[in-house]
């Protein structure tokens, strides 16, 4: 069965996250989320999932984990691998960012002013008396008012609509209108004929941020691989700890054994006193290499518990830490198959499908490059509509002054009956006599490409060469474990049969003692050699890429 492991973020942000993705006007929402203060307080979650692997036995509480028990927790807990997920959320971003050229525009202004000034025409005099000129001044209010909405398409193609409004107020009296109302609709695009023409061109920035997200993500999975294989070395550091304890501890067993059988021997008096200080000797050894054993476990377990984050859980700290996956090697595979390695390598490493996206990448800078060197010839309309109304001033036949009511439908009526419409055509050319810049960066990107390319080939040269080498190490340890089994049991068979001796008194205590010290070497390689073999192993399918799914560990 596979098992899916899903990220646990140790990180829970508030509003931060609310504030990271602002709908859009005019949801409601917007408004709530765009005058809020921001908060940058960050919650760090507790870790998770740890006691369902807490054990109650006769002798208290113990954590036990099988591997994939182990494996699962730090998929959940480790804070390297929740990291390493943040560089993905920050590609995602990217890609975000990407679309602003084409965000739409809106935008709206008011404004009033008055002013006064000196008149300057005889149409704008008042009453001239026996004085002279009188001084009333030219008092003059405007009052207008903009919208605008403008959005750069994905062909290349940018438009801008318009409404203006202006109402003109004042006391003289050469103005026809008083107060004056005056209204404009204007519609107005220009589009790119080489440089930035078509939705493909406009669209690169996109398509390269896509691509920077899947090289990241085949970046943080091969994190990811490096971590998993870093812990699963942990976890084997404390199995092969645990075993050397066992190992030390029975070595100890036997040179107690041995001592009190020499004991026995002195005072039966059937050894003389110079003797009894050997196994006195291999029992003090014995002990010290227990207790040398018991400070190594309790630094390598410390590590174990610092991968799954259990040194955050006071009630987990502390828990004595049982490990049941076994020492020995799971069973034989049988001779791999060099060249079906290599090319599982080269389809499943992360690092090299990374590098191939890069030179995907590579392609769509330099098209992104290119486009910048062409001339820029654009295409540019505008459609204007206009309108005035107000309050028409006249003077009737008879010279008596009269007017006429209007006001902002008028203007508008106007304006719509497309009565004062502006038309506007025209080519733009901008044409580089030399672009330095925009060729120095295009010949940069051809360097990259082909930077990327030798990189790439570096890469496949590694991957081969690293399966190889696991191969060669994994063989070597599986006839090592082959090897240490057979040593072991001859080195069991010369104990017992120093034993025999020893009862039969045709040998001294010596004897035994040297055997039993060559079964404990042999016990303990035999530890080292399997363990050995799992690290090799484990080196193996980090090499060609399997680890993940060999451990059912599915990146979500």
């Amino acid at each position: 069965m596979v098992l899916r492991y899903q990220f646990t973020l140790l990180l829970t942000l508030s509003a931060a996250t609310a504030m990271a993705q602002i709908d859009s006007f005019p949801k409601p929402n917007y408004f709530r989320q765009a005058f809020e203060r921001p908060a940058t307080y960050i919650e760090l979650a507790p870790p998770v999932r740890l006691k369902d692997f807490v054990v109650q036995r006769k002798d208290g509480k113990v954590l036990e984990l099988s591997l994939r028990d182990y494996l699962s927790l730090v998929m959940s807990n480790n804070l390297d691998v929740a990291v390493e997920r943040l560089n993905v959320v920050t590609a995602e971003d990217a890609i975000t960012r990407s679309f602003a050229p084409f965000d739409p525009k809106g935008s709206a202004s008011w404004s009033t002013s008055r002013s006064k000034s000196p008149i300057a025409s005889l149409l704008d005099l008042g009453q001239v008396g026996s004085a002279g000129i009188s001084t009333v001044a030219l008092d003059t209010l405007r009052q207008p008012a903009n919208f605008s909405w403008s959005q750069l398409l994905p062909q290349g193609t940018l438009y801008n609509v318009s409404f203006s409004a202006s109402k003109l107020n004042t006391n003289s009296s050469s103005v026809t209108f008083n107060p004056s109302l005056n209204t404009s609709f204007s519609a107005s695009f220009s589009q790119p004929l080489l440089r930035n023409r078509g939705t493909y061109v406009n669209k690169l920035p996109i398509v390269i941020a896509r691509g920077n997200l899947r090289q990241t993500q085949f970046q943080l999975r091969d994190k990811i691989l490096q971590n998993v294989q870093d812990a699963e070395n942990a976890y084997w550091d404390v199995v092969l700890a645990h075993a050397n304890l066992r190992v030390q501890e029975g070595a100890l067993k036997l040179a107690q054994e041995a001592l009190k059988r020499a004991q026995e021997e002195l005072d039966l008096g059937a050894m003389s006193p110079l003797d009894i200080y050997n196994p006195q000797q291999q029992q003090a050894t014995a002990e010290i290499s227990v207790s040398q054993a018991r400070f190594a476990l309790e630094q390598v377990e410390n590590a174990l518990r610092q991968k799954i984050a259990a040194d955050l859980d006071p009630d987990v700290r502390n828990l004595p830490i049982n490990l049941t996956e076994a020492v020995e090697p799971e069973e034989d595979r049988g001779k791999i198959d060099r060249e079906l390695a290599i090319q599982k390598a080269l389809r499943m490493r992360p690092d090299l499908a990374a590098q191939r996206v890069a030179l995907e990448v590579d392609d769509l800078q330099i098209e992104q490059a290119a486009n910048v060197l062409r001339p820029d010839l654009e295409l540019t309309g505008s459609y204007t509509l206009q309108g005035l109304g107000g309050i028409f001033n006249y003077t009737t036949a008879s010279g008596s002054a009269a007017t006429l009511p209007g006001g902002l439908g008028d203007a508008l009526s106007q304006m719509f009956h497309f009565g004062y419409p502006i038309y506007a055509f025209g080519l733009t050319l901008n044409l580089p006599i030399r672009n330095h810049s925009a060729s120095a960066n295009y010949a940069d990107q051809i360097v990259s490409k082909r930077s990327d390319s030798l990189t790439a080939r570096r890469i496949e040269q590694q991957v081969r060469l690293d399966v190889l080498n696991a191969i060669s190490t994994t063989e070597a340890a599986k006839d090592s474990v082959r090897l240490a089994k057979i040593a072991k049991d001859f080195s069991q068979k010369y104990l017992d049969a120093e034993e025999k001796k020893y009862e039969l008194g045709t040998d001294t205590i010596f004897f035994v003692l040297q055997a039993q010290n060559a079964l404990v070497a042999a016990d303990s390689a035999l530890v080292q050699n399997e363990i050995t073999y799992r690290r090799n192993m484990l080196n193996f399918l980090r090499k060609t890429g399997e680890l993940l799914e060999e451990r059912g560990i599915t990146i979500q």
